[in-house]
Order: structure tokens, then sequence, then C-alpha cells
């Protein structure tokens, strides 16, 4: 008995040893709140098949609502979302999302940018100049009303916007598309906060909104690291896992 006493601390001291050698899971304490903001034509719905995913691996989860007025308007309804968050954030926009998202990322809560099928534009570049050479058969459906809001009509949606969707799904999509102010797409970036924040890409190979070969562009510029998806505009939507998986890695590369 005398001889099991005395292992008795060495088997307690091996035990810690191993534990401590056991790889530490990232709690959601230590992660970023993520905070998705939606794009033209849309509205906070475009993340419902995310934020579950999300929440299942632990993060806390946000979506903005914008209201597609102005880039002042979006950006300054992303600033109260953030400002409601008690630690740091990590942005997630997809679409003109992303021109939302580069402007908001200025925010010093503001950790870490993911762009989902996004513009990412420079600093005193629109959104508008910087699709410019790289036009696409989506947006030019859009249609204007005498307030100069565009929308783009079910079956131009469809095709062009979530293509691969199923279509019941698709034209219900188009059915509560935000409309969207026609001059925000012509304000220029007074800050690109990709130059000072870590981002990550989802790159949609077959999308008709923009232009996958300049989606890989600006990945590259930006020096993000990036996925590619086999899908339309809303690889969210259409290939959700993916997309939650590479948001995830990104809030466990930015925990602290």
């Amino acid at each position: 008995m005398l001889q099991l006493a005395h292992m008795a601390p060495v088997a307690v001291s091996l035990a810690a040893l191993a534990a401590a050698m056991m790889p530490a899971r990232v709690e959601a304490a230590e992660r970023p709140t993520v905070v998705l903001v939606h794009g033209a034509w849309a509205d906070g719905s475009s993340w419902n098949k995310i934020i579950p995913l999300l929440r299942a691996k632990g993060l806390t989860v946000v979506a903005a609502q914008d209201p597609l007025s102005s880039l002042e308007d979006d950006v300054a309804s992303v600033e109260r979302t953030i400002a409601r968050q008690p630690g740091p954030v990590l942005l997630v926009g997809h679409s003109w999302g992303g021109a939302v998202i580069t402007q908001a990322g200025g925010d010093p809560k503001v950790v870490g940018l993911v762009y989902v099928a996004a513009m990412a534009p420079d600093k005193g570049v629109s959104f508008g100049a910087t699709a410019a050479d790289y036009p696409t058969p989506g947006p030019a459906a859009a249609v204007p009303d005498a307030g100069g809001w565009l929308l783009i009509p079910p079956e131009a949606f469809a095709e062009n916007f979530a293509q691969d969707l199923p279509k019941d799904e698709a034209l219900l999509l188009a059915a509560g598309q935000g409309a969207s102010k026609g001059s925000m797409f012509g304000e220029p970036l007074t800050v690109a906060s990709w130059t000072s924040k870590p981002s990550w890409y989802v790159i949609a190979t077959h999308d008709r909104m923009i232009d996958p070969n300049l989606q890989a562009i600006m990945a590259k510029k930006i020096k993000a690291t990036t996925i590619s998806v086999s899908s339309s505009h809303v690889p969210m939507l259409s290939h959700p896992r993916e997309v939650a998986d590479l948001i995830e890695k990104a809030a466990d590369a930015l925990a602290k």
C-alpha cells in the first residue's frame, strides 16, 4: 500500500502533463463577435443559413440591417451595431456589404474582415468605379424607380443573383430584396481598412453580379486568406458550410 501511495502523486503529475499537452479549444468568449453585413438587393435574412452554423460553433453572431440608401447611411448602421457589442468584432460583408465593411472596419473594435463575393474598394474609389472594367449581367438588369431606387425583376434576379438555388427559393429572395439607391454605388470610400486589418475572402466562381476574376484580383490585392466555391452570387445560401467554416477560421485566428 505504501508503494501505491508513493505512485499516486506521480500518476496525478502525468495526468496533468498530458492535459497540458492537449490542444486547447478556442472558447467562444475568447473570439470576436461576428457582425454580418448584407449586400444590395438583400437584407439580413441573407445570412439565415449561416447564423445557426456559426452559433453551433460557439460564436456570437449579429446580422446588421442596412437601409441601402447611401454608403454613409449603411456604414453608420454597421457602426451602431459594432458599438453595441461588448468586445472585438469580426466584420463579414457580402457584395455591396464589402464596401461597407471596408469603410466601417476602421473602427478600433474591428479586428478582421471577411469578404463573401464582395467588393473591396481602395480608399478614394467607389464600388462602381472598382467594377467598371468588369461588367456583369446582373446589375445591368436593375430597374430604377422615379426616386432612383433600384430593384432587379424577379426572373432576372433568379437568373443572375441566385441561379444555383432552387427557383422557388431564388424568387422568394427576389420578392424580399431590399431596394438599393443607385447613387450609393458612386460614393468613394474614405477608409480602406483592409490595409491594416487581416482579411479573408470567399470567391464565387459562377457569380453574375461581381465578376469572379475581379474577386480574385481583389482577394490578392488585400492579401486575403482565400477559398473558392462553385457558386452564384450567394455562396452563403448555396454553400453555407464552406462559408461558415472560413468565418470560424477567421474568428479562431483572431482569438485573444
